[in-house]
C-alpha cells in the first residue's frame, strides 16, 4: 500500500467510510493537500504535477469502487473543488516525503454501515482540478493508470536526461571558448619568451664585453687578463719598491676604515678594511719614484690576496699630481696570495709632489678586508 492509499484509508477509519458524502470530504481533503505540496514546490513540473494528480485519482478511484453497488456507470459527483468545503470541514491530508502516514482530521460523526451490496465495479473519478487546458501541457491519457511507486512528495524533475539535454549546448561552448582561450595565450606566451626559436636564433646579443662600472678597468679573477701568477712578472724587470708592509708609515686610512699590519706562514701583509661609505686606503707614490717614472711607460704590481673564506672586488685609482693618473681598475681578489697588474703611459714633465694609490678592499661595500703584500712598479724598455 502506497503512502496516499494509507493516508486517504486512514481519514476513512476516522467517520463513516460507507458515506458517500463523507468520502467525497476525504477525497477533496485529499486532492487539497496535493495542491498544496505542489505550491510549496515552484519547481515541479508540469507533467511531474499532473502524475502526481492522476496518482490521487487512480487511488479514490480504486477506493471508492469498494463502497459502491454494482451499477453500471455510477460515477462520484464531484463538483467544484471549492464548493461545500467551507460549510463542513473535511479531513485534513498532508502529503508530504517526511511523514509515512499523513494526518487526517475528520470533523463529523460516525455513522453505521451501510448494508449496501459492494461491487468491484471502478467508478469514474473525475480529476478534481480546473477544466482549462493549461498552456504548453502535453495530452494526457487520463485513464492510464498512475506510475507504480508513486512517491507522496512532490519534488522537482530529477530526468538527469532531460537536464543535461537543456544544459549541454552551453556548457559545451563555454568550456570549447574557454579552452580555445588558455591555448592561445600559451601560445602567445610562448612566442613571446622565444620557445620555439632555436638557440643561434636566441643568441642575437654582441659579445659580452668584460664587466665595467663607470668605466673602471675591471680584470676577473681568471681568463687571459687575469691576474700574474707570483714572480711571474719578475723576469727581466727592475722593479721599484712603492709600499712594503714593514713600512706602515706611508698609508693613510680614513676614520671609518681599518689598516692593520699582520704576518702568517705567507709572509708579512697589510691587512686593510674599508669602511661603510667606501673610503679607500691610500698608499703614497714618492716624489722621487715618480721623477723615475716622467715620460716613461710603467708597469705597477699591487701583490695582494682577500681575506680566508671572503673573495671581493678590488678598486684602484691613482694620483700621481702633474702626471695625471691611472684610471679606475677594478680586479675581482681571490684568497690566493696573486698579482695585480696596471700600466701607466706618464708625460715627459716634473711631477712638482708625491702621489698616492688608492685601494677599496670591497667594491660592494660588505666590509670585506684584504691584505697588500707589496706595491711595486717597473719601468718598460
Amino acid at each position: 500500500m502506497d503512502a496516499i492509499e494509507k493516508a486517504i484509508r486512514n481519514a476513512l477509519e476516522k467517520g463513516n467510510a460507507e458515506d458517500r458524502a463523507f468520502r467525497e470530504k476525504v477525497y477533496r481533503s485529499a486532492f487539497a493537500a496535493l495542491d498544496r505540496a505542489l505550491q510549496a514546490n515552484p519547481g515541479v513540473t508540469v507533467e511531474v504535477a499532473i502524475k502526481r494528480r492522476k496518482a490521487i485519482q487512480a487511488t479514490i478511484t480504486e477506493i471508492e469502487s469498494e463502497y459502491l453497488p454494482a451499477v453500471p456507470d455510477v460515477g462520484l459527483e464531484v463538483d467544484d473543488p471549492a464548493a461545500g468545503l467551507a460549510a463542513t470541514a473535511a479531513p485534513a491530508i498532508e502529503i508530504g516525503g517526511k511523514a509515512p502516514s499523513p494526518a487526517v482530521t475528520v470533523d463529523v460523526p460516525a455513522q453505521p454501515a451501510s448494508d449496501a451490496p459492494r461491487s468491484r465495479v471502478l467508478p469514474v473519478v473525475p480529476d478534481i482540478m480546473p477544466d482549462a487546458t493549461l498552456p504548453g501541457v502535453p495530452a494526457i491519457d487520463m485513464s492510464a493508470p498512475a506510475a507504480s511507486g508513486t512517491a507522496t512528495e512532490v519534488a522537482p524533475d530529477r530526468d538527469e536526461r532531460r537536464i543535461r539535454g537543456r544544459r549541454l549546448p552551453l556548457t559545451a561552448i563555454f568550456f570549447t571558448l574557454t579552452l580555445l582561450a588558455a591555448v592561445g595565450i600559451g601560445v602567445f606566451f610562448a612566442i613571446q619568451t622565444g620557445v620555439f626559436k632555436t638557440a643561434a636564433q636566441l643568441d642575437t646579443a654582441p659579445p659580452e664585453a668584460p664587466p665595467t662600472v663607470e668605466g673602471d678597468d675591471f680584470t676577473p679573477a681568471d681568463g687571459a687578463n687575469a691576474p700574474a701568477k707570483p714572480g711571474a712578472a719578475d723576469q727581466s724587470r727592475n722593479w721599484i719598491n712603492v709600499f712594503s708592509p714593514t713600512d706602515p708609515t706611508h698609508v693613510a686610512a680614513p676614520s671609518d676604515a681599518k689598516a692593520s699590519v699582520m704576518k702568517d706562514d705567507t709572509g708579512p701583509f697589510l691587512r686593510i678594511q674599508s669602511g661603510p661609505s667606501g673610503s679607500a686606503i691610500a698608499f703614497d707614490v714618492g716624489q722621487g719614484v715618480l721623477e723615475k717614472l716622467a715620460g716613461k711607460h710603467a708597469v705597477f704590481d699591487i701583490i695582494a690576496r682577500a681575506e680566508e673564506g671572503k673573495d671581493t672586488q678590488i678598486s684602484v685609482d691613482c694620483n700621481f699630481g702633474e702626471l695625471g693618473d691611472c684610471g679606475r681598475k677594478r680586479y675581482a681578489v681571490g684568497q690566493q696570495r696573486n698579482e695585480y697588474l696596471f700600466d701607466v703611459q706618464f708625460p715627459n714633465k716634473h711631477p712638482g709632489s708625491a702621489g698616492t694609490i688608492a685601494v677599496n678592499s670591497d667594491f660592494d661595500k660588505q666590509g670585506k678586508a684584504v691584505d697588500i703584500y707589496e706595491i711595486r712598479v717597473s719601468i718598460e724598455p
